[in-house]
């Protein structure tokens, strides 16, 4: 990129709206420009509970057409990246004092049935004495429901959106902000401002503000711009234990103040468990859990599992600000939709601007499909909407089978220790050779910074993933960190901090295209 170049689209906002905006138009031949002020998926989109889900507490709120086109969407994307997306049970014990059974049981089936399904179960009540999700529960719980939704690798699925974009032709810079945009001969003129501090300006044809919690600022601060909609700042924050319990369902528990609390089998060690609605008014960059939202989700998880739990038992936490849509009438937080609105400012002889309220990650892709769709009647887009079908790199599976392929792969590189295999399997799918990059055996693979994590992979994470600090491979391209043994997180940080401080990147990432197949 030089001073001075063209997109058709400049899409600002790394997070998972943006980066699926970029891949549905870079695939219909647009060219595009995706910014982020960080690095992707640094915030919102890496803090979720983590769910493909069609949001089964919504239909108390008679959201139907949000559960309905959220239900649409979860098959679609198990199919387009089995290996980062799986299919998931949910067990919901029943508590006869705060939701009666019929009323369950109708819920459950409206969720069954307002989209096909093919992959996933459906619902049904189980005995709690005799099922094995019934084990960890206290002795009072005798009776419950499981039904279906889908796991996904938020973070990753970001990643993979961008990666896709990029192959397809777009570029991506993260650590690079929009300084300002202005109208002027019937296009954009935009100052981008890089990590350095260095400045370089670029032409657009149209703007995707797909900002997230700064979606209003951006509008008012870099383009001078008011908007019909905006976003209500909700604060979730989740707490990881270590694992609660053998089994591989995840629990959906029901609170005496009517919102529900998850416990989600995680990183095969753990518990993730969450999430909570607090209404959040500071910088969305900087925000952390509290002592009563720890406090809360303790007493939550207490109501329900023999084994108490106390912030102390706490190994880890994680918050984000979701920007919610904004709506009259709607005063608890767990109340405001999680649906989204797209508002294209496209005055006759201006260049147009779409800018993105709300959403949520399962909805994602239509969302995206969407504002290219409206883009569509103001800027020359070729092709008509593509992703439904399209897998994301690595998601191209055999069936959609994971465990064969990840068996496969493991027998193909027996050298390779069983956790690293599947772990590499699971994170980058058909891609996972490309990480090894023709390696045969260990010492091939390098130096190893901690357990399972080698120089191979980092240098691959560098070129192609755009990491560039520990943080961004221990945390948000994988989970490694969380697996650290006590005492030395900080020595690992340091190493792999210093080993991106010494090894410029090789290969830009808008080449990545090369590491495809």
């Amino acid at each position: 990129m030089t001073q001075g170049s063209r997109y058709d689209l400049l899409v600002v906002g790394g997070g998972i709206n943006g980066a699926g905006i970029a891949r549905d138009a870079a695939g219909r031949g647009l060219s595009v420009l995706l910014v982020e002020q960080h690095d992707l998926a640094s915030h919102t989109s890496s803090s979720s509970t983590k769910l493909i889900h069609g949001g089964l507490r919504y239909l108390e709120y008679k959201e139907f057409g949000l559960v309905r086109k959220a239900l649409q969407e979860r098959e679609t994307l198990l199919r387009a990246a089995p290996h980062i997306m799986w299919p998931l049970r949910f067990v919901m014990p029943h508590m006869p004092n705060l939701r009666p059974a019929w009323l369950i049981r109708a819920g459950l089936f409206l969720y069954d049935h307002l989209a096909r399904r093919e992959l996933l179960a459906g619902s049904r009540g189980i005995d709690m004495r005799r099922h094995p999700a019934g084990a960890p529960l206290v002795d009072s719980i005798t009776r419950g429901f499981v039904y279906s939704d889908g796991w996904v690798d938020d973070a990753r699925l970001v990643v993979l959106n961008a990666l896709d974009a990029c192959e397809r032709g777009a570029t991506v810079l993260t650590r690079t902000k929009l300084l300002s945009a202005v109208r002027a001969g019937g296009e954009w003129h935009a100052q981008l401002q890089r990590a350095d501090g260095s400045q370089i300006n670029v032409r657009a044809g149209a703007i995707a503000n797909a900002a997230g919690p700064w979606v209003g600022q951006l509008l008012h601060d870099a383009l001078g711009r008011g908007a019909h909609h905006s976003v209500r700042l909700v604060k979730g924050s989740h707490i990881v234990t270590r694992r609660l319990f053998d089994h591989d369902h995840a629990y959906i528990f029901q609170n005496p103040d009517k919102r529900i609390i998850f416990a989600i089998p995680y990183e095969r060690e753990f518990t993730l468990i969450g999430t909570t609605d607090v209404e959040y008014r500071g910088d969305p960059s900087v925000v952390a859990i509290d002592e009563d939202e720890t406090r809360y989700l303790c007493e939550s998880i207490n109501r329900y599992f023999k084994k108490k739990i106390t912030p102390a038992d706490v190994c880890w936490t994680y918050s984000g600000v979701r920007p919610l849509l904004e709506e009259e009438g709607a005063d608890n937080p767990s109340a405001v939709t999680r649906d989204y609105r797209l508002e294209l400012d496209a005055n006759p002889g201006e260049a147009p601007l779409l800018s993105v309220f709300g959403g949520k990650i399962t909805t994602f892709r239509k969302l995206a499909e969407e504002a290219v769709d409206r883009l569509a009647s103001v800027v020359p887009v070729a092709k008509g909407a593509w992703t439904a079908r399209a897998p994301l790199p690595g998601g191209d599976i055999a069936h959609a089978k994971f465990e064969p392929f990840a068996a496969k792969f493991a027998g193909e590189h027996p050298w390779l220790p069983a956790d690293v295999a599947r772990r590499y399997a699971r994170a980058y799918g058909t891609r996972a050779r490309k990480v090894l990059g023709g390696a045969t055996s260990l010492a091939e693979l390098g130096r190893e910074f901690a357990p399972g994590l080698f120089e191979r992979e980092l240098r691959y994470l560098r070129d192609v993933e755009w990491a560039r600090d520990a943080h961004d491979v221990l945390w948000r391209r994988s989970k490694i960190g969380l697996h650290l043994k006590p005492g030395t997180k900080d020595d690992v940080t340091r190493d792999i901090d210093d080993w991106f401080a010494r090894s410029p990147v090789e290969r830009a990432a808008s080449a990545s295209s090369a590491m495809t197949g």
